[in-house]
C-alpha cells in the first residue's frame, strides 16, 4: 500500500493569494488531510468556481477543474456521477456557493451528491474588489453598500439543513487541526459534505470573524464538538451546554444546581436534525459558535444509486453503450 505525504498533493505552481490570506492555511489542512486519507493524488478530483479560494485547485497536484462563477457544484455532480470512484472536492467561496451559485449549492446538498463540498466565507466578495456578499451582515459597509446593506444574511448552516443535508461541519481558517479533522470526515462521509470554513480577508474585511477567533476570547465563544463527548467549553472546560425547554443555555459546571450530568453529549449520527439545526445556529454571541462535526448521517447517495440504476438497465436491456440505446426499438433511416 501506497502512502502519501501532504507533499505529494501540491503541485509546482506558485501560490498567488495575498500575504496573510487564510486560503493559505485552508490549502496546507487540505493537502495533510488527503495525505492522512491516502487516496491516491490520481483518484481525486479538485473542481472550483470563481474567485480568490477557486485558485486553489492550480496548488493541487491532481485532477481539477476551473470553472465558471457558480458552477462549481453543478459540474462536480456531474463529474462524480460520470465518475463514481473518483473523490471529489468541491471550493466555493460564500459569493460564488451561495448568490450565484446557491441554486446549484442546495440542489447538490438535496440530491446528496456524493462530493465533499468546502464553503470559504469571507463575508466579503474579494476577488472582484470588495463587495458585500450573500453573508455579509445587514448594515455592513462596503464598496457596493457605502450607506450599509438593507439585507438579511444567509446562514450557510441554515441553507444546508434547508436542503436536507446529512453532513454539516464548520471550523476556522486558524483552527488547523479542527480544520483538518473536519475534512478527513467529510470524505469518509458517503454523501454530500458540507464544510464551511469562517476565513479572514487581509485586503477588504480584515478581522470580520475576530469576535470569535481572537485568541483572548476564543475558548469562551466558540464549542469544539466531538460526537460521544460532553458539549464543554471554554478555557478549562468550565462551560456547557445544557437543554433549556426547546432550546438551548450556556451554564457554569457547579453553579446553580448544575453537574456535568445536565451537559449534554453530543450525537452527530442522530437522525432528527432538530438539536443539529440549534447547535449549527449558535453564533457566538449568548451561545458560543459551534465547530467540528455538527451533522454526519447516513442516507441514500445520489451518484451511487445512478450507478446501480444504469447498470439495472444495462443488464435489463442489453445495452452496452450509448449508441446501442439509441439505435433500439423502431428507428428510420431520413434520405
Amino acid at each position: 500500500m501506497t502512502t502519501y505525504t501532504a507533499q505529494d498533493y501540491k503541485s509546482d505552481q506558485y501560490v498567488r493569494w495575498c500575504p496573510g490570506c487564510g486560503d493559505h492555511a485552508i490549502l496546507s489542512v487540505l493537502h495533510k488531510a488527503m495525505a492522512e486519507l491516502g487516496i491516491a493524488p490520481h483518484d481525486t478530483a479538485v473542481i472550483s468556481g470563481i474567485g480568490c479560494s477557486s485558485r486553489l485547485p492550480y496548488y493541487m497536484n491532481t485532477y481539477g477543474f476551473h470553472t465558471i462563477h457558480g458552477r462549481s457544484a453543478a459540474i462536480a455532480t456531474g463529474f462524480k456521477t460520470a465518475n463514481p470512484k473518483m473523490t471529489v472536492w468541491q471550493i466555493s467561496g460564500d459569493g460564488d456557493g451561495l448568490a450565484i451559485g446557491g441554486n446549484h449549492f442546495i440542489h447538490a446538498v438535496r440530491r446528496n451528491v456524493n462530493i465533499n463540498m468546502l464553503l470559504l466565507n469571507n463575508k466579503i466578495y474579494g476577488l472582484t474588489k470588495g463587495q458585500y456578499s450573500p453573508t455579509s451582515d445587514r448594515g455592513f459597509v462596503s464598496k457596493s453598500s457605502p450607506y450599509g446593506t438593507t439585507e438579511d444574511p444567509f446562514i450557510p448552516a441554515e441553507l444546508a439543513f434547508g436542503a436536507r443535508g446529512q453532513f454539516f461541519a464548520r471550523s476556522i481558517d486558524i483552527e488547523l487541526k479542527i480544520s483538518q479533522e473536519v475534512m478527513v470526515a467529510a470524505a469518509k462521509h458517503q454523501g454530500a459534505s458540507v464544510v464551511e470554513i469562517l476565513q479572514n480577508c487581509m485586503i477588504f474585511n480584515n478581522g470580520i470573524h475576530n469576535y470569535i477567533s481572537d485568541r483572548e476570547w476564543r475558548a469562551d465563544r466558540t464549542i469544539h464538538l466531538r460526537h460521544g463527548e460532553k458539549m464543554l467549553f471554554g478555557k478549562n472546560n468550565e462551560k456547557g451546554l445544557v437543554q433549556d425547554g426547546f432550546g438551548l443555555k450556556a451554564v457554569t459546571v457547579g453553579e446553580n444546581g448544575y453537574t456535568i450530568d445536565d451537559v449534554l453529549t453530543h450525537d452527530a449520527h442522530v437522525k432528527s436534525n432538530f438539536l443539529h439545526q440549534q447547535l449549527a445556529m449558535m453564533d457566538g454571541y449568548e451561545l458560543p459558535l459551534a465547530l467540528g462535526v455538527i451533522r454526519d448521517v447516513e442516507a441514500p447517495v445520489y451518484d451511487l444509486d445512478v450507478e446501480k440504476q444504469v447498470a439495472e438497465v444495462k443488464a435489463k436491456k442489453g445495452f452496452a453503450n450509448l449508441r446501442q440505446m439509441i439505435l433500439a426499438g423502431d428507428t428510420w433511416e431520413v434520405k
